[in-house]
């Protein structure tokens, strides 16, 4: 809300400018309310309006074919940062919360736990390596 002081033939005038919508402007003088039309034109938007045709799929297009092996849960990096130590080999089996890995990351040690319980299926990483956040470490089944 924008307020303002007007001073018109000796009279002052308090003016409080509430909304405006196109070109209606909700006012209030004095304590009055006032529906007002603005007397300019209304701006046309320069930025075009993108109209696209609707997406027609072929049968079968939109169906996801299931891998055999199971569901693989990837674990990420959670920040940037460069691998301190890796704590787990291809094959081994992990519960949920075992710790996976350490990264170093903002000067501090960071451990990166399992969420689920599982067989961990590949190691993308090495002692030394850097990653950036959202960078796959670990995936498993």
């Amino acid at each position: 809300m924008k307020k303002f002081n007007f001073k018109i033939k000796g009279h002052d005038f308090e003016v409080k400018v509430k909304d405006i919508e196109d070109n209606i402007a909700q006012i209030e003088v004095n304590g009055t309310e006032y529906s007002v039309e603005l007397q300019h034109e209304v701006k046309q938007v320069k930025t075009p309006r993108l109209i696209r045709k609707p997406v027609l799929s072929s049968p079968g297009e939109a169906s996801i074919p299931k891998s055999q092996g199971g569901k693989v849960i990837k674990i990420t990096a959670p920040l940037p940062g460069n691998i301190f130590k890796v704590l787990v080999n291809v094959g081994d089996q992990v519960k949920k919360g075992d710790n996976l890995l350490v990264m170093e990351a903002m000067k501090m040690e960071n451990n990166v736990l399992a969420e689920k319980e599982g067989v961990v299926s590949s190691v993308n990483i090495k002692v030394g390596d850097a990653v950036l956040q959202g960078d796959v470490l670990i995936e498993m089944q």
